[in-house]
């Protein structure tokens, strides 16, 4: 059976391929991208879980990346 992981991320409309693009290219699958409570975008994805702990560091420093970015958008 596979085993799934998942991750959200805010979508910054003036942005938006970039993002989708840069996620695609590390594995994630888009599986919905919804209105979040503050009105912006948010994207979930998910992608099967691999014995490759590089992939799953490289997919959690891109989450970080993502949400400083978003952070400083904000601000």
């Amino acid at each position: 059976m596979t085993t799934w992981e998942y991750l959200t991320t805010p979508l910054l409309i003036h942005n938006t391929a970039a993002i989708l693009n840069n996620w695609g290219k590390q594995g994630w699958e888009l599986v919905q991208v919804v209105q979040g409570p503050e009105g912006g975008l948010v994207a979930y994805f998910k992608r099967p879980v691999t014995s490759d702990a590089t992939g799953n560091a490289a997919g959690l420093a891109a989450a970080a990346e993502a949400s400083r970015q978003f952070e400083g958008g904000a601000a």
